[in-house]
């Protein structure tokens, strides 16, 4: 994996995502700020969604845009022989 799969691209884009999500703008019509929460697609909270609930299409979803699971591995043994699983294995399972 290189280029746009790299860890390092994944990393960037999970960090330029919460910033996104913390970003907020005063809205004159509104008389206050507004954040993502008041403007995102919230399928299964639309009358009140919190930020956890916006819906994000991203690559980095297939983690719960979460850095610490991009981070993980974990041992998986297929018949005799054992090794070390990461984020690329799993990216490859639910791709």
């Amino acid at each position: 994996f290189s280029g746009v799969l790299s860890e390092e691209v994944l990393r960037a884009l999970l960090e330029l995502q919460e910033r996104l999500a913390a970003a907020t703008a005063w809205a004159p019509a509104a008389g206050r700020q507004v954040t993502l929460s008041d403007v995102c697609y919230a399928p299964l909270n639309p009358k009140e969604p919190r930020l956890g609930d916006c819906c994000v299409n991203s690559v980095t979803q297939y983690f719960q845009n979460n850095g610490t699971r991009l981070a993980m591995t974990a041992t998986q043994t297929n018949g005799k022989e054992t090794g070390t699983v990461d984020w690329r294995d799993h990216l490859i399972y639910c791709v």
